[in-house]
């Protein structure tokens, strides 16, 4: 059985099933085995993430009376959250930015814009690819071409979100690095669009998540293409990163404070217990909050040289477990309805049996998502992939669970949504 407990809650004897938190905020390579080492408990209770999962079949229970929380519990709670999510007001909130120019938005179907999408990763990660290259032989970043990276971006994430943020979320390990600033910048629209923020303050979100870890340029690639177990010096290494990257840009002297303010403290937490500065609640600008959830999402999805991406929809309940602790629970909530509560490319699993993956939101529903089915549980057959609009009126079907991928292992999941082979990623 499945518990969620508080990290020092944990014993020795108990077996770890899993951190209530991005393996980027701690140091060890498994998130699954039992705690036998005193030395490996303490640097675990050492970290800062509070709660973590035990599995009660393989190891030690807690002890009778410590406070814990079983799967279907946690499960039922994020459900009922995300059903409300619909009913809640928009957040308003205001970054500090001169009035935008007019720009072309006209919407664009999927299929369309995500080839302009394809060509549109492929040239920013070549541009990023040399950003951080002249960051490591300590030139200024070129702010006229990060802005053109970032209004391309805009513009295709306006005209129809699911198209770029998805494919970018596509990234090869060995491109993590690169296109995570093209996909955080993406998402950093979507998110200020959500909260309903001019073209201008939409942009500077976007620059934001373009340049937010240009720190780890300074960072070995070594260290951040390691395949294992990072040591304890590698860790604090990795986690300088947004000091050095504030220091990049400031002394290039060419963006704004408040994109200077997103690299250093993305990495803080609501609770208090983030980088570098231990910031708390309000004193982490809106700016900040709105990065370190984009960081982390697109984090937990991409896969990495030492562990496989987490499915989209999965990634949102698992990072609704952490918000208390780690994320504005208002900007996460506005994030969810940014992407999605099945966001494109997650697979699903339908009323009548049928196994299909989002396409596309619904304009108006978080639970209505359109869906290409293409696999029949009842068969266990593959059959003609068909387009459902679980909006459409008169739909009679609905999604019923989610679905792990990996137990499917379907080769060509990706291509299903995107309609794009593996190259043109």
């Amino acid at each position: 059985m499945l518990k969620r407990i508080q990290i020092q809650d944990l014993t020795l004897g108990m077996y770890l099933h899993e951190f209530c938190g991005s393996w980027m905020e701690h140091p060890f390579w498994r998130a699954k085995f039992l705690i036998k080492d005193p030395n490996d408990l303490a640097r675990i209770q050492a970290t800062a993430i509070h709660e973590c999962w035990i599995d009660t079949d393989k190891g030690a229970d807690v002890a009778p009376g410590t406070a814990s929380v079983s799967r279907e519990e946690a499960d039922a709670r994020i459900e009922t959250d995300f059903n409300r999510l619909e009913d809640l007001p928009p957040l308003q909130v205001s970054l500090p930015v001169p009035p935008p120019p007019q720009r072309d938005h006209a919407p664009a179907d999927l299929r369309h814009e995500l080839k302009r999408a394809a060509s549109i990763c492929m040239r920013s990660k070549k541009a990023v690819v040399s950003m951080f290259n002249e960051a490591r032989m300590g030139r200024a970043v070129d702010a006229a071409a990060a802005q053109n990276l970032v209004e391309e971006i805009s513009d295709s994430v306006t005209r129809n979100p699911g198209a770029l943020i998805s494919l970018a979320r596509l990234k090869t390990a060995d491109d993590y690095t690169y296109m995570h600033s093209v996909a955080v910048c993406g998402l950093m629209v979507a998110l200020a669009r959500q909260l309903k923020l001019d073209d201008a303050q939409t942009r500077l979100a976007g620059m934001a998540g373009l340049l937010h870890d240009l720190g780890k340029a300074a960072v070995p690639l070594a260290v951040l293409n390691k395949p294992g177990k990072l040591t304890d010096q590698e860790f604090t290494v990795v986690r300088s990163h947004p000091v050095a990257g504030y220091h990049m840009l400031k002394e290039g002297g060419q963006v704004s404070d408040a994109v200077l303010d997103a690299c250093l403290h993305h990495h803080e937490k609501i609770d208090g217990t983030g980088y570098p500065d231990k910031l708390q609640g309000d004193a982490i600008s809106v700016i900040a909050r709105m990065t370190a959830i984009c960081d982390v999402y697109d984090a937990i999805t991409s896969d990495r040289p030492y562990k496989r991406g987490w499915d989209p929809s999965e990634s949102l309940r698992r990072m609704a477990e952490w918000t208390t602790d780690h994320f504005d629970a208002r900007l996460f909530q506005a994030f969810v309805k940014s992407i999605g509560i099945y966001p494109v490319g997650s697979l699903v699993r339908l009323t009548s049996g049928r196994l299909g993956v989002v396409i596309e939101q619904a304009p108006a529903a978080l639970t209505t998502p359109r869906v290409k089915v293409f696999f029949s549980t009842k068969s266990d057959l593959r059959i003609p992939p068909e387009v459902v609009d679980l909006a459409a009126p008169g739909a009679t079907e609905k999604i019923v669970a989610r679905e792990n991928p990996d137990q499917w292992n379907f080769p060509d999941l990706n291509e299903l949504w995107s309609g794009l082979t593996e190259k043109a990623w």
